[in-house]
């Protein structure tokens, strides 16, 4: 029997405005962090910027239309900070917002449900020069920023995120340096995390005190499948303290009120963690309608031979590590086909994390906000983009998610990452995650098989077979 989803399921497509949408000197939008990065020398590349990335901002209606063609029924896209809200500070742009008021429309008349995402790493650069992350006074200009958004859109979006992956904020941004603003100081990368946390919950206080009493809230992160590469106690010690750093930091203030004290023990030759203030966690912890997971690819860890360890973790070459306090942690290839991205394909990833989040947080609804695959994607002679290792991974993980839900877990939604190729942060435009073909010099769109294929999965909920 093939598998079959509930019937309300959210079949959506994801972006990020730095990404995709491109104007970045237009309607009074500043710089934001990936602007200031993208154009240092030797950061991003082949030198790409997301200047003009793929003209979303001027192109909406036609992407729109797109997704309606494809058969989605939900789309999550990310608010750009420095565009509705230029220095992070004061009054907003009607400008900027008019561009998020016509696309949530556009989106409406279409049946498709807006997913918006306040922040997906462009930071505008005048808080970045004001500390920046590690700085407490940023989660209060991001509540600030969340209570512009909600007047301006909620009476059209039900459906908020907080933040995306607040793990590759803090630690590729200002541990390793891979990530803007690119930053390599361990305490730094800290400091960011918790004020990531604390700028969530102040501004789930804000959207909720904002928005109609049906609104759902919740947060993005990016657990990471942390797997021992043995079972002896060294390398489970290994593996505890990589899912200290990689999930716990962000899951148990958020869905707990607490942070792991093994973590600070871990960090203690770093900080002493006073960044943290009293009544902080209470604030962190903001009831949550739904938990965002975005998936690729399961860590597999070991002890080090020596005091550093080797780090193939899949995050970007750096001479400093995103990993504070644990130098003597090796991390792994693990075995099988992999990804453009050099990830590994493991479906069993994705499952287990559906399965681990629906221990930790009984009876809160899950979404996979992000998942899917970069390959070496090229037009046919006829035009025409086939990307078949695409639709077998998807297949994989969905047949994973579809398991999951038999299984006990609550997961309502999926959104495929991503919707069209795109500006992939530090590696340029050399990786290709979408199910649109985009010509780079044209801007043409192209949707590719896995495009037709996802969609055929979004207007019938019944997952089709992967190519032979």
């Amino acid at each position: 029997m093939p598998m079959t989803f509930p019937p309300a399921f959210l079949w959506g497509t994801a972006t990020a405005a730095y990404q995709i949408e491109g104007a970045v000197r237009e309607g009074g939008r500043t710089p934001s962090i990936w602007d200031t990065f993208s154009r240092t020398p030797g950061k991003v590349e082949g030198g790409d910027t997301g200047d003009r990335a793929v003209d979303h901002f001027h192109r909406r209606t036609e992407d729109v239309a797109l997704m309606a063609g494809l058969g989605v029924n939900a789309y999550r896209f990310s608010v750009s900070w420095p565009r509705v809200q230029p220095t992070g500070r004061g009054p907003a742009v009607q400008r900027g917002l008019d561009f998020y008021r016509g696309l949530v429309d556009d989106l409406l008349e279409r049946g498709i449900r807006p997913v918006l995402t306040l922040y997906h790493w462009d930071l505008p650069q005048e808080l970045e020069a004001a500390g920046g992350w590690p700085e407490r006074d940023t989660a209060h200009r991001f509540a600030d920023y969340a209570r512009i958004v909600a007047d301006a859109l909620g009476d059209r979006v039900d459906m908020w995120t907080t933040l995306n992956e607040p793990w590759c904020s803090a630690f590729l941004g200002y541990g390793s340096g891979v990530h803007a603003p690119g930053r390599t100081d361990p305490v730094a990368a800290l400091r960011a995390a918790h004020h990531l946390n604390l700028g969530h919950g102040l501004a789930a206080q804000a959207l909720r005190s904002a928005l109609p009493a049906g609104a759902q809230l919740s947060v993005s992160l990016n657990p990471s499948v942390v797997r021992a590469r043995s079972q002896s106690p060294q390398d489970l010690d290994a593996r505890r303290r990589i899912d200290a750093l990689a999930n716990r930091i962000f899951a148990d203030p958020m869905l707990k009120g607490t942070y792991p004290e093994d973590l600070f023990a871990d960090t203690a030759r770093l900080t002493d963690w006073s960044f943290v203030h009293g009544d902080d966690l209470a604030v962190i912890k903001h009831p949550l309608d739904s938990l965002g997971l975005n998936y690729y690819a399961p860590a597999v860890v070991s002890a080090a031979t020596d005091n550093h360890g080797e780090r193939n973790d899949g995050h970007g070459a750096s001479e400093h590590s995103p990993w504070p306090g644990a130098d003597a942690v090796s991390f792994h290839q693990p075995p099988g086909d992999l990804t453009e991205m050099g990830w590994s394909i493991d479906p069993t990833g994705l499952y287990d994390l559906l399965l681990h989040y629906t221990r930790e947080a009984p009876g809160l609804p899950l979404m996979i906000t992000e998942n899917g695959a970069a390959y070496v994607d090229k037009p046919s002679a006829d035009g025409s983009v086939h990307d078949p290792d695409r639709i077998r991974y998807l297949h994989g993980h969905l047949l994973a998610v579809g398991q999951a839900i038999v299984d006990g877990a609550d997961v309502r939604g999926y959104f495929l990452w991503s919707l069209m190729d795109n500006f992939e942060w530090s590696y340029g435009y050399g990786k290709r995650f979408g199910a649109v073909y985009v010509d780079y010099e044209t801007l043409a769109r192209t949707p590719k098989s896995s495009a037709y294929w996802y969609g055929e999965l979004a207007r019938t909920g019944v997952l089709p077979e992967p190519p032979a």
